[in-house]
């Protein structure tokens, strides 16, 4: 058996834009916190990283062989066994997503896809789902490790460097299970569109206002703390003007 095309190059581009853009938000919000220049940046890489899902989302219905959903939508039990054998020092080679790998896909789409619609509720100055926003955050951090963990579990175990196969794309099997292209074009289309989409919400963003509008839909996002507190902080204020007039 030789090297094959495994991994098609729109699966491999969404991979890698999802780790760095949200490492990249994860730490603005994290670490620098939301009294930082930057924290507006962080909503717009929230926003970028949901529209990248979404083409994902479309990708795993019509995409090539193992990025497709169908190939890694695996039941309870074979679940359950992978996970076994793999803590006991076996476990069955995948050429596409493992169970474990697929878990943490599908909670990954599922968490960004949450975290964009709390976050656009926070922009619209719905304070309630703040805490949601956050424990989802945290949440993601953690299946993002739990993942990292795995990897580096099956890279050890199976001496297979799966990290390596998703920047290059190719695994060690038979020639029958490759995939006949790995789509440039698709994944050409694929930056264009997120391009546009954060340029977009870049071009659009006011830093004296800390909001940015939404491309195509013209929805304002408040980015910076929440427009409803420094509404009331203003008319707090004004009350006091008034009292000592």
């Amino acid at each position: 058996m030789k090297a094959q095309m495994i991994w098609d190059l729109p699966t491999r581009l969404f991979h890698w834009l999802l780790a760095g853009g949200f490492i990249a938000a994860a730490f603005i919000a994290l670490v620098l916190g939301e009294e930082g220049a930057l924290f507006p940046y962080h909503a717009i890489l929230g926003l970028v990283i949901a529209a990248a899902t979404c083409m994902r989302v479309i990708w795993g219905v019509v995409g090539t062989r193992y990025a497709r959903f169908g190939s890694f939508a695996y039941g309870p039990a074979e679940t359950s066994s992978y996970m076994k054998e793999t803590l006991t020092g076996g476990g069955k080679r995948y050429l596409g997503h493992n169970p474990g790998s697929a878990l943490a896909i599908f909670g990954l789409i599922g968490l960004v896809l949450a975290m964009a619609v709390t976050g656009i509720m926070l922009g619209q100055g719905n304070e309630s789902v703040k805490e949601v926003h956050e424990v989802l955050a945290y949440v993601m951090v953690g299946v993002t490790i739990v993942h990292v963990l795995g990897v580096i579990l099956h890279t050890i175990r199976h001496r297979e460097n799966i990290t390596a196969s998703m920047i290059h794309g190719t695994k060690v099997a038979e020639s029958s299970d490759a995939i006949p292209s790995s789509r440039p074009l698709v994944a050409v289309v694929f930056l264009i569109l997120v391009g546009a989409w954060g340029l977009g919400l870049v071009r659009n963003f006011d830093s004296l206002t800390q909001t940015t509008r939404i491309p195509l839909i013209g929805t304002v996002l408040h980015l910076g703390e929440n427009a409803s507190d420094d509404e009331s902080a203003a008319s707090a204020e004004g009350s006091g003007e008034d009292d000592d007039d």
